[in-house]
């Protein structure tokens, strides 16, 4: 099955060395150079994963990755000059899997790109076609949406499989060492503010205050679980 992904960065020569050398690795690459471009490309295909620069001409990469994660799941890596650490914390906040500055290794990125495609795949292997309810949540595993107390919840793949592991694990305080291998594989090379941030956007899209969290707590000094109030659980 051929998988297509999209690049979009204002830097032609970086544009032509991936394009070359991912598709060598019989994936099909279409590319962009501003946020219009990328805009309508997105519109007309549906890819299946994206490596993103942020400083873009016609505007900021940040609000595109943003508007991308309102609508689509799709993995999307971020491939940048831009080092500042507020940056890349914001990147994440708004939905990047991962994070990477130039320059950048090709065969590291590979390697990322291989292993975020790989998780998804066996996630959609292993997903079924039952919706679960636990507590005020329904979770559609298939389309791998939620609800809270019939509101819709917009997730990205990683905050759903996070939210996923604390919510049919209740009570059990995972790492965030463990949070990182299970949600993000052995391979992922981050490091583990990754969790943190993760965690502070499912509070603010699960909590009604996540000043005062109600569902997903941490153990200080041991990580995070899911508090369940009610003890039931269906599948429907």
């Amino acid at each position: 099955m051929t998988t297509n992904v999209i690049v979009i960065n204002k830097d032609t020569s970086l544009i032509k060395g991936l394009k070359y050398s991912l598709e060598q690795e019989n994936f099909t690459v279409d590319t962009a150079l501003c946020i219009k471009d990328a805009t309508d490309m997105l519109k007309k295909k549906e890819f299946d994963l994206i490596i993103m620069d942020i400083l873009l001409p016609d505007g900021n990469g940040l609000l595109l990755l943003k508007t991308i994660r309102e609508y689509s799941q799709v993995p999307i890596i971020v491939l940048t000059d831009k080092k500042e650490e507020l940056t890349e914390i914001l990147a994440l906040e708004y939905g990047a899997d991962d994070y990477i500055t130039n320059p950048v290794n090709l065969m590291v990125l590979k390697a990322k790109l291989k292993a975020i495609l790989r998780r998804v795949n066996m996630n959609n292997l292993e997903m079924d076609n039952h919706t679960v309810k636990i507590d005020n949540f329904l979770i559609n595993t298939v389309g791998r949406r939620i609800s809270i107390n019939g509101r819709s919840v917009i997730l990205t793949g990683k905050e759903f499989d996070l939210f996923y592991l604390l919510i049919t694990n209740p009570g059990k305080v995972f790492t965030r060492e463990e949070i990182l291998k299970t949600v993000w594989g052995y391979d992922y090379y981050g490091d583990l503010r990754t969790v943190d941030v993760h965690i502070r956007r499912l509070r603010e899209k699960i909590e009604d205050d996540s000043s005062n969290v109600e569902y997903i707590h941490t153990k200080w000094g041991e990580g995070y679980y899911f508090k369940k109030k009610d003890k039931s659980v269906s599948i429907e």
